[in-house]
């Protein structure tokens, strides 16, 4: 069983580190996780698949779900902490200083520097998460199974305007159907 302090370390560090959001984060929780050896194989999709579903920032809900699996309610709360408490520091602190920030050239120009890191993140994830995680090739049934519900949800909200709960159903549908 994991100690409560190396969760909070872990889950401290991932969140330090979060920018871009809860996405662009899951491939340096999964290497975490499995560096501690917290989760069995195969573990680390199910919960991250949960925690997409579930209301709330996904890096919230995957850590709270991997500190339940690691030490019980108490690693739940050790890792929520941790992946919390860097950004809510983080706020608070612009929110103190931002009227005086926000105008200056040299913040704007690295905050729209960000955007294409994150963006990049964010797809790497995308890809590690749902193609090549635990597959020894990436040309199988699945792969074209996921890609066809990825272009059917992005037909569906891009030209039919579907709401994205409607999508985020018919997909889940569309998985239970296909696997």
């Amino acid at each position: 069983m994991a100690s409560l302090f190396e969760i909070f370390l872990v889950f401290i560090k991932i969140g330090i580190v979060s920018f871009g959001g809860g996405y662009s984060v899951l491939s340096l929780m999964e290497k975490e996780t499995s560096a501690h050896s917290w989760l069995a194989d195969g573990k680390f999709q199910e919960l991250v698949s949960v925690a997409g579903t579930a209301p709330g920032p996904i890096a919230t809900n995957a850590a709270t779900l991997i500190g339940y699996e690691a030490n019980g309610l108490s690693g739940a709360i050790a890792a929520t902490l941790g992946i919390v408490l860097p950004s809510l520091l983080i706020i608070i602190l612009v929110a103190a200083i931002s009227f005086r920030l926000f105008d200056n050239k040299i913040v704007k120009s690295s905050l729209y520097g960000l955007r294409p890191v994150i963006t990049g993140v964010i797809a790497y994830s995308a890809i590690h998460f749902g193609f090549l995680s635990h597959q020894s090739s990436l040309l199988t049934w699945q792969t074209v199974a996921t890609l066809i519900i990825c272009a059917g949800a992005l037909l569906a909200v891009i030209k039919y305007k579907l709401h994205p709960i409607m999508v985020i159903l018919a997909s889940g549908v569309a998985g239970i159907v296909l696997f």
